[in-house]
């Protein structure tokens, strides 16, 4: 079993295999050329997705995986509960059971997660994504308290799918109890193209230990621009904190804030000190807009 892991920009197109597609990808439209890739999951996939993540297999995906010790940027979340993130759990390329970070957004639809690209699908591989997902928010020791929402679409930028560029996805999950997802634990606003320089918490499942994945953990500080459209920020949380979301305006007594960002890749393989998250812009939009639709 793996965790998706947080790598440096240049390793994180070697760290990944090409994977048959189970879903079904939807045409692009003859007007335009596609911005987005969508992917959608049968009622038979999504409930095959639900029979296979029993509360004992999420349980064990971080613990047949040792990332280390948890880095001293990393804290243990203790404040406010922050129902709206949670873990994402889906089969990779190579059938393994994994995860990422993922976090319910506003949407028209009540409906909408958004996490990293490579939660989704393999980069610059057009044809080739994951199976089995379900979304569990506020997912703590084992415990799933608003239920776990199978995933019917997944929505990243043509660009992910064909270059490896814009590590952004928007997943739609299907209704719980007759209950939509931000009708349970509520929905983040998200703000399109922020400017950089404001604190951030940066939120995560990373897969080290003691946590091994159990236990949402966190990291603060100011964003600053980086190259390639990217924000940073110091955080030293690894695998399985992918997708998680970057929180402005955080209150801690709420648990509230505003999505800007999502952890996409660190700075080294070990001891990284610097999260890279991407500028929410124009194409982030777009696939937020899609998932709305999907």
């Amino acid at each position: 079993m793996r965790v998706a892991p947080v790598l440096p920009r240049t390793l994180a197109a070697l760290a990944l295999a090409v994977v048959p597609a189970l879903g079904t990808a939807l045409p692009a439209t003859a007007a335009a050329p596609a911005t987005t890739d969508t992917v959608t999951y049968t009622p038979q996939e999504r409930r095959a997705a639900l029979a296979h993540w029993t509360q004992a297999r999420m349980k064990e995906v971080g613990g047949a995986v040792d990332l280390g010790p948890t880095g001293p940027l990393t804290k243990k979340w203790t404040g406010a509960p922050v129902k709206t993130v949670g873990r994402l759990f889906f089969v990779n390329q190579k059938g393994d059971d994994t995860y990422c970070t993922a976090t319910a957004v506003k949407s028209g639809n009540r409906s909408v997660v958004m996490a990293a690209g490579h939660c989704a699908r393999l980069p610059a591989s057009p044809d080739n994504t994951y199976t089995d997902l379900v979304f569990v928010p506020g997912y703590d020791k084992g415990a799933r308290p608003y239920g776990v929402f199978p995933v019917r679409a997944s929505v990243t930028p043509r660009s992910w799918a064909q270059d490896g560029e814009n590590d952004i996805a928007a997943f739609t999950v299907d209704p719980v109890g007759g209950r939509t997802l931000t009708g349970t634990v509520g929905g983040r606003p998200v703000a399109f193209g922020p400017p950089a320089g404001g604190r951030i918490t940066a939120f995560g499942y990373p897969a080290t230990r003691p946590q091994r994945g159990e236990e949402l953990l966190y990291c603060a500080g100011p964003s600053k621009a980086a190259p390639h459209q990217e924000l940073s920020v110091p955080c030293d949380m690894s695998g399985g904190a992918s997708g998680g979301p970057w929180l402005a305006d955080f209150d801690p007594r709420t648990g509230l804030g505003t999505l800007v960002s999502v952890n996409s890749h660190g700075d080294a393989l070990d001891h990284s000190t610097a999260m890279y998250g991407p500028v929410l812009g124009a194409t982030a939009r777009q696939v937020h807009e899609r998932a709305e639709r999907a």
